[in-house]
């Protein structure tokens, strides 16, 4: 589950997934959900994760964040899996794994795609059916940058901050995005980014990360891409 970065790029975020085992419920009750933001905000703060945007959904998590380090992820879940998992097995009586294999990332460009999958993200419960506004759902990063509520995890990114000179004309901007819907042909590639731990960015940001790396990070041109499932779970 807890694995480091393959490569690590400084300065750049990531969009992380984190699922239940078998798509099983991973929150139960909101008491779940804000013992996992007190744990999460520990292993952040100890490991060097800048958090940008989050949700909670009942069998998995999104965060836009930018890691430290190349391990900073991994030591991040690892310290969930230390302290919020002992605690859903006593407090449910259950034994076994409660994620669903490792973490999913990929590399986010600031560009094109940094809002879109901050958004993205916000979105999620507004997409699965939950609510009607991004506001209507209390577990997501959408009151700290739209609204009028602060949340000790969110660390904001450069991005955000420039948006405006204060903190309301910020989550005006902020919020004035969300009068235009993300287009499907976005959504899914944000999804297929996810999936397949791709970065998200045009050519010429793939190409900028590959040559900081030393290695081919997008998908292999023999065969064609796959396709997800039909009817299968595309994490909202």
């Amino acid at each position: 589950m807890s694995r480091q970065l393959r490569h690590f790029v400084e300065g750049i975020p990531c969009h992380v997934t984190v699922r239940g085992v078998d798509r099983q419920d991973i929150f139960s009750v909101d008491g779940d959900r804000s013992r996992f933001l007190t744990y999460l905000r520990e292993g952040c703060e100890k490991h060097d994760v800048r958090v940008h945007a989050y949700v909670l959904m009942s069998n998995h998590v999104h965060l836009l964040a930018t890691p430290g380090g190349p391990a900073s992820f991994a030591r991040t879940v690892q310290h969930l899996g230390r302290r919020y998992v002992p605690y859903v097995n006593r407090r449910y009586e259950r034994t076994g794994p409660l994620w669903d294999g490792r973490y999913r990332s990929s590399w986010v460009s600031v560009d094109r795609y940094f809002f879109a999958c901050h958004r993205y993200i916000e979105l999620n419960p507004v997409r699965a059916g939950m609510v009607q506004r991004p506001d209507q759902f209390h577990w997501s990063s959408y009151h700290h940058n739209a609204g009028d509520r602060s949340d000790l995890l969110i660390q904001e990114h450069e991005e955000y901050v420039a948006l405006g000179e204060d903190g309301s004309t910020r989550r005006s901007v902020y919020g004035a995005l969300f009068e235009t819907p993300l287009s499907p042909s976005l959504i899914d590639e944000i999804r297929a980014a996810s999936r397949l731990g791709h970065p998200l960015g045009s050519d010429e940001f793939c190409r900028r990360l590959e040559a900081r790396c030393g290695a081919s990070l997008r998908p292999g041109r023999r065969g064609r891409r796959k396709k997800l499932e039909k009817g299968s779970d595309p994490l909202f």
